[in-house]
């Protein structure tokens, strides 16, 4: 229980009608959880606005709201505060209601558009290896300690966040390793939150149906950085052309990394194969089980911030030998026939040519690449034709199927991938709307030595249809098909 004037301590108030010297048990934005001593805070989100539930809030006993308009007719009984912005404050409040966590740990949010999960996952693996007690907040879960929570966002809301970084206070957790998302940064779920380090991985294409434009998806991306105090540290690829905007307006230690120009970290690729990689990071020579070019950067990345953050390099090399990629990241199985399924997260044009272009380069002789992917509905369209596009350049034969679909028609999310494919690569594709069928057929049609991409879902063992949430994991689904194969 805390008092109502602690808990909106550092908040931009418009005006308040009551007593702030009140006692306040639970902070919710759902007017269906708001009960005896409850704050509820009205956020106008994308699908809804919370005022429309202030009424609902205080028939369930609603002690006080925050919101950005006054209700017509005000409660004696309960505390009004009126803030220019309640997805602000939403995140001092919740900060505060969990007595400010971030700010005892050393946080470390990573954001870009590819990248994100295989960072977070292995700096998360790197410390816990030397000897800490670790977080993770991460597409595919939330881990505190060993123990481990599904994840429904890429970054929680801003209640969530705070309220699992208090855990991890309560735990000893010393470093936490968070996915920030440009969806996040934009509807404020970070505000409050003490950065240590901020980490830019790569910019490309993706969100526009949310984003106005790829700038305003940029720029989103940008105030995890301008957020940073004098004593973080900003982490940026520079080999992004993006890199150098990231940290403009930062007060951080800019730090640089990348594999092409001169930076303060830096990386070579020495050889890469389906075993892995084995690379040169600041003079010394390591061998990692992760495949392809664009983990060099993800090794990259996880050594710098170890560096930044006082850790021995030998030791953090060591370490990064040894630990795999996330799951669905670029996990592959071997069949008794020696067909490879690679199984894949990519769902970005960007993503997508990174795999398909490592694909290419572990290719020994005339083994042929099958690419099978979707795109996911009510998302952005327009990164639809550039990745028929770019599937057709470095497949040999390509499957379109259904990815998440959700409310729109599967039929007219693969014509929109199609539409991408030139002509003279259109003889090499297959249109098939079950995602099961569509692998089988790839798995059918390849010889020994051929490469299966089964690329967009990755980790996800679901698949949306309509407003149906249906169990479905691309690995289970290959590795089941691949094992009843008879060639």
């Amino acid at each position: 229980m805390k008092l109502l004037k602690d808990i909106i301590y550092g908040v931009s108030i418009l005006e308040i009608k009551g007593n702030t010297n009140i006692a306040i048990e639970k902070v919710t934005f759902d007017s269906r959880e708001v009960q005896n001593l409850s704050l509820f805070i009205a956020i106008v989100g994308t699908q809804s606005d919370g005022h429309k539930f202030i009424k609902n809030a205080e028939d369930s006993g609603a002690s006080a709201i925050v919101c950005e308009q006054l209700p017509k007719k005000l409660n004696d009984d309960i505390t009004y505060i009126r803030v220019p912005d309640s997805s602000l404050a939403i995140g001092l409040i919740a900060s505060n209601f969990y007595d400010n966590p971030s700010e005892k740990l050393d946080l470390i949010g990573i954001t870009g558009t590819n990248g994100k999960t295989t960072c977070a996952t292995l700096l998360y693996d790197l410390f816990r290896l030397l000897g800490y007690k670790t977080g993770l907040i991460s597409t595919v879960n939330i881990r505190v300690l060993h123990k481990t929570y599904p994840s429904t966002h890429t970054t929680p809301d801003a209640l969530r966040i705070n309220e699992v970084l208090h855990e991890m206070v309560s735990h000893g957790c010393t470093h936490v390793f968070m996915e920030v998302s440009s969806h996040a940064l934009d509807q404020n779920r970070t505000a409050g939150l003490t950065f240590k380090v901020g980490v830019f991985t790569n910019i490309s294409r993706d969100h526009l149906d949310y984003h106005d434009s790829f700038d305003q998806y940029i720029s989103c991306k940008k105030k995890l950085f301008d957020g940073l105090s004098n004593e973080g540290y900003a982490i940026i690829n520079y080999d992004d052309k993006h890199g150098e905007t990231m940290g403009e307006d930062s007060n951080a230690q800019i730090l640089s990394y990348g594999l092409k120009d001169s930076t303060d970290f830096k990386c070579k690729v020495l050889e890469n194969d389906i075993s892995g990689l084995t690379v040169d990071i600041d003079g010394h020579e390591v061998t990692s089980r992760l495949v392809g070019r664009f983990n060099a950067y993800n090794l990259l990345t996880a050594y710098a911030v170890a560096k930044c953050l006082g850790q021995d390099e030998l030791s953090i090399l060591t370490i990064l030998s040894s630990v795999k990629a996330p799951q669905g990241r670029f996990e592959y199985f071997v069949s008794d026939h020696k067909i490879t399924a690679v199984i894949d997260y990519a769902h970005t044009p960007d993503a997508l040519e990174n795999v398909l272009k490592t694909i290419v380069d572990l290719r020994k002789g005339k083994e042929k690449i099958f690419t099978v992917f979707g795109c996911g509905g009510n998302r952005d369209k327009g990164k639809r034709p550039l990745m028929g596009e770019i599937a057709s350049k470095f497949s040999d034969q390509i499957i379109i199927t259904s990815d998440n679909p959700r409310n729109e028609d599967p039929e007219s999310i693969i014509e929109n991938i199609y539409s991408g494919v030139p002509i003279k690569h259109q003889e090499k594709v297959l249109t098939i709307k079950d995602r099961k069928e569509a692998i089988s057929v790839a798995c059918k049609m390849a010889s020994s030595g051929d490469i299966i991409l089964i690329a967009g879902k990755g980790h996800e063992n679901y698949q949306i249809i309509g407003s149906e949430t249906l169990q479905f994991d691309d690995m289970e689904n290959a590795v089941e098909i691949l094992k009843k194969l008879k060639k």
